[in-house]
């Protein structure tokens, strides 16, 4: 049997980036297309959004009309095309139970030891999951440990990693690198360290740029 090409995907995202989502979705629709013509090997890396954000969050609305300068209007119609885009791609967006914007450093240390144990893809999703589809706090160890154990990974475990501080070095040494390599917004997908592709595009989008890939290495 022949090996299949293989690409190394680093998808470098927040947890609290709706685009995010959108680009994941779309990312693993393209991959399911690909399926039996390449292998993948995805990583996620951490990116803040709002790394200065207090612990208690802030009021969405407020956030956005600090940080954009977005009227009520203009945030309605946003929500509304993000809800489409997800819709489109399997994504919901429950707009109405998103009430607060959260810190998410603890949420990337989490994802960090997560990819240590092979589970990195399923906690992410469900972390997108708990933020955008239920309004729920991803700063809160509750939360992130709840989740952690409902992906299948050692609760307990995940909740002392938490409790130590661990792997708060790593994230913000990957942090940096990104940040030196000229990223400033997500999601930017990173395929084989030197080809990039950002913003939640869709799957179409995705699919022929990994084939273009693929037919260069």
């Amino acid at each position: 049997m022949t090996n299949l090409p293989q690409v190394k995907i680093d998808f470098v995202s927040d947890v609290v980036c709706p685009w995010c989502a959108i680009g994941l979705k779309s990312l693993e629709q393209a991959l399911q297309k690909l399926d039996g013509e390449v292998t993948a090997e995805l990583h996620f890396r951490p990116f803040e959004l709002n790394p200065q954000m207090p612990p208690e969050g802030e009021d969405v609305a407020e956030h956005l009309a600090h940080k954009y300068g977005s009227t009520p209007e203009q945030m309605s119609k946003n929500q509304e095309a993000i809800r489409q885009r997800g819709a489109s791609v399997g994504f919901t967006f429950n707009m109405d139970k998103r009430s607060r914007i959260y810190n998410t450093f603890d949420a990337h240390r989490l994802l960090h030891w997560a990819e240590l144990q092979g589970q990195q893809p399923a906690l992410k999703m469900a972390l997108l999951e708990a933020y955008f589809g239920h309004g729920e706090d991803v700063s809160s160890h509750d939360v992130l440990t709840r989740v952690a154990g409902e992906v299948g990974l050692d609760a307990a475990a995940a909740r002392e990693v938490l409790g130590s501080g661990r792997y708060a070095d790593e994230v913000r040494q990957e942090e940096r690198l990104y940040q030196q390599q000229g990223i400033r917004a997500v999601p930017s997908v990173i395929v084989n360290g030197k080809y990039l592709i950002q913003g939640g595009q869709p799957p179409e989008m995705f699919e022929q740029t990994l084939r273009k890939i693929v037919a260069e290495v």
